[in-house]
């Protein structure tokens, strides 16, 4: 069960108690069951309010606020004129930790593959040397990768390394590690900065992630520290619809 689904059972619960769930949570409850058995797929239009009200014997006011409130929860998606259907899961991960893709993946019973753009070595301008800070001109390594998620792309990973942090880089085949899990076998990181953009999508990364033009598209810039020095500076790109970050900590008391 997803996460949504978990939050729209919990609520359910609080609101109906141990002993009698409201007819509301009945229904939510009947539309999530038949989502997470796989009988509705993601995709698949659902039966249609006067069908739930057969099926269901509930009111057809009871039926609309049900689908509403799985609507809003991202369960489901209303569609003026065409119907209520089931809504894409959207991957989720971590930006509060160095998370290895590969494992976020696997770790939703799902199939993780690499697509190696490129791989180089560039000299920093003057953008780029303030970003590593490194002298313009310094040498830095690049790598431009597609991760998937059972073959359809689910982030970029535009990545600028510098060389006295992981001088073998660019002879990495990352269609069989990824680069987290050679860069962690570098050195102990000191400091982690994260910086979270929702940016419009260029040409390129609307067709490296199959997304539609006028999509929105989540950016996640990521630098790392070691010895010193700024090791990785990443730009992390995912379809905004199909993707979301997230993050928990203590509370300082």
């Amino acid at each position: 069960m997803n996460r949504r689904a978990r939050a729209v059972r919990r609520q359910g619960a609080a609101e109906g108690g141990e002993v009698a769930l409201s007819l509301g949570q009945q229904v939510r409850n009947y539309v999530l069951d038949k989502i997470d058995s796989g009988e509705w797929a993601e995709g698949s239009r659902i039966p249609s309010e006067a069908q739930l009200v057969e099926r269901l014997g509930a009111s057809r006011m009871t039926i609309h606020i049900a689908l509403r409130d799985l609507s809003t929860a991202g369960v489901l998606m209303r569609k003026q004129g065409a119907g209520t259907f089931v809504a894409p899961r959207r991957s989720q991960s971590t930006f509060l930790e160095l998370r290895n893709i590969h494992a976020e993946i696997e770790a939703r019973g799902n199939r993780h593959t690499t697509d190696v753009h490129v791989m180089e070595a560039i000299n920093c301008d003057l953008a780029l040397a303030t970003e590593m800070n490194v002298t313009p001109g310094s040498t830095v390594f690049h790598s431009l990768l597609v991760h998937r998620e059972n073959g359809r792309p689910l982030q970029i990973e535009n990545r600028y390394v510098n060389p006295r942090f992981a001088p073998d880089y660019l002879e990495q085949d990352f269609t069989r590690i990824t680069p987290n899990e050679h860069l962690m076998t570098m050195g102990q990181l000191e400091e982690v900065e994260h910086v979270i953009q929702a940016v419009p999508a260029d040409e390129r990364s609307c067709t490296l992630l199959e997304m539609q033009p006028g999509e929105p598209i989540l950016l996640l810039r990521r630098r790392t520290w070691s010895r010193g020095m700024i090791a990785t500076s990443a730009r992390l790109l995912h379809p905004g619809t199909r993707f979301s970050l997230a993050g928990r900590m203590p509370v300082p008391r």
